[in-house]
């Protein structure tokens, strides 16, 4: 067989350039992607004249998620509250045992009574789980309804719902204000950035304890781990007080999602606890490990919380008792 002759890197450089589409799209994925979207602003403006003409009820809304196919996402898009933080938000109505939140959510005509009896043990639904329960339940239908009308109102959810989140959950956006509507671009809009700031990162929590206290740490990688683990290594969040003598090692995993890749997580730090007994047996390996996503990924948290010699949350009783130790380790310093 002929030897195949590739063309040079100039060849190549040059394919690139003079060959660029400079945005990729698959025209018929694109023509029914338009659909699915248009669909959902024809439901709105739909919803919106129906408002007009009979007044803001919640009847319209209940009708919305279960007779239109796209009733629920048009919802969303209405109040700006994502299909992710939906999931997360019904999670958290079956897990929590609050007489107000129950009663607006109607919770003891929908919940299981296993669910009742082990909520420890409860799983995310899936969208199609969710979707069903909203067709086949008068009462589970009434309840989301509720939520997006009164939940701001309700004390358990204006505790545990970031600001951010809890302003989406509006009459006034249910009534298409405009101001309310404007409201909703401008959180789509700076959502990546909101979650991106360092000062609404969990960490920074952990920082300001460590300042406070006027104990010093680095972040990075460990010498020890570089020189003998190169592939296997990563990047601690927090190393007290240094590199060079460390005493205590913190990673930190706070999810509010779930993802596949939890399970990968907790298999790299077991390695990593395994690598720090090795090379810095004076060393304690803590976790922070917190947020709805580990609730509903018990396997996973089970493995992971194995690598750490101990666990916090950044509930207030934990953080204190994180101070506790820093004390107990840093007495003679």
């Amino acid at each position: 067989m002929a030897k195949m002759q590739f063309p040079s890197v100039d060849k190549k450089f040059n394919t690139v350039i003079t060959k660029n589409t400079f945005y990729f799209y698959n025209r018929k994925f694109e023509e029914a992607y338009e659909g699915y979207v248009n669909s959902i602003k024809e439901t709105l403006l739909v919803l919106k004249n129906q408002i007009q003409n009979t007044g803001l009820r919640k009847e319209l809304f209940e009708d919305l998620i279960h007779k239109r196919e796209n009733g629920l996402r048009a919802l969303l898009a209405l109040t700006g509250f994502s299909n992710e933080s939906l999931k997360r938000l019904i999670t958290f109505m079956r897990i929590v045992d609050d007489p107000e939140l129950n009663s607006l959510v109607y919770k003891e005509k929908w919940i299981t009574e296993t669910e009742l009896s082990d909520r420890e043990n409860i799983k995310e639904w899936s969208d199609s789980k969710i979707q069903k329960k909203i067709r086949e339940n008068d009462f589970f239908r009434k309840g989301l309804v509720n939520i997006f009308f009164e939940g701001s109102t309700i004390p358990i959810l204006s505790n545990a719902l970031p600001l951010f989140e809890l302003k989406k959950l509006s009459i006034s956006k249910l009534n298409f204000e405009i101001d309310a509507l404007i409201d909703t671009l401008i959180r789509y809009k700076e959502k990546g950035s909101y979650s991106g700031k360092k000062e609404n990162n969990p960490e920074t929590v952990i920082e300001n304890i460590l300042d406070e206290m006027g104990i010093r740490f680095e972040k990075g990688d460990l010498s020890e781990l570089i020189s003998n683990a190169p592939d296997t290594k990563r990047t601690m969040d927090f190393i007290i007080p240094d590199k060079r003598d460390p005493r205590i090692i913190i990673e930190c995993s706070y999810l509010v999602t779930t993802s596949s890749g939890q399970g990968d997580k907790s298999k790299t730090e077991i390695s990593i606890d395994s690598l720090i007994k090795e090379h810095y047996p004076e060393a304690h390996f803590l976790g922070f490990v917190d947020g709805i996503g580990w609730y509903v990924r018990k396997n996973d948290l089970k493995r992971m919380i194995t690598a750490y010699e101990d666990v916090f949350t950044f509930h207030q009783e934990e953080l204190e008792r994180f101070e506790q130790l820093l004390r107990e380790v840093f007495v003679n310093d």
